[in-house]
Order: structure tokens, then C-alpha cells, then sequence
């Protein structure tokens, strides 16, 4: 038992070891950006993020909408 959460925890450093290669050994080394948000070819689609997308619907009113907020 004791041999086998050893290996389970030298194997977990491994990993994470090599998941972050370029960030240990790489002068400025930093992870990609792969947020939607980060990607050009998504911005030159007008892609944007749930976030980005969600303000500026909150931001287009209907005419309803609109007429609502003149009568107040």
C-alpha cells in the first residue's frame, strides 16, 4: 500500500513537472492564453466571450424597452 501511493505521488510530480516545463526553465515562459477572448482568428470572426457577448446584449434594449424608460 505504501508502495503504491509513493509511485501515485512521484508519478503526480512527473506531471506536473512536465506540465510546466516552459514556465520552469524558460526565461519569461508563461502558459498559452487559450481563452476565447486570446485568440485572433476567433477576434477576426467577431467572436468574442460569453462575458464580452452577455454586456452588450444587456446593452441593446428592444423598442419596447426603450419606450418604457422614456414614460419613467
Amino acid at each position: 500500500m505504501l508502495i503504491t501511493v509513493l509511485l501515485t505521488v512521484l508519478i503526480l510530480v512527473i506531471c506536473a513537472m512536465l506540465l510546466g516545463i516552459k514556465i520552469i526553465f524558460v526565461k519569461g515562459g508563461q502558459f498559452p492564453n487559450t481563452h476565447v477572448g486570446g485568440n485572433k482568428a476567433l477576434a477576426e470572426k467577431g467572436i468574442h466571450c460569453h462575458t464580452s457577448q452577455d454586456k452588450e446584449a444587456e446593452n441593446n434594449k428592444n423598442l419596447f424597452e426603450r419606450l418604457e424608460e422614456i414614460k419613467k
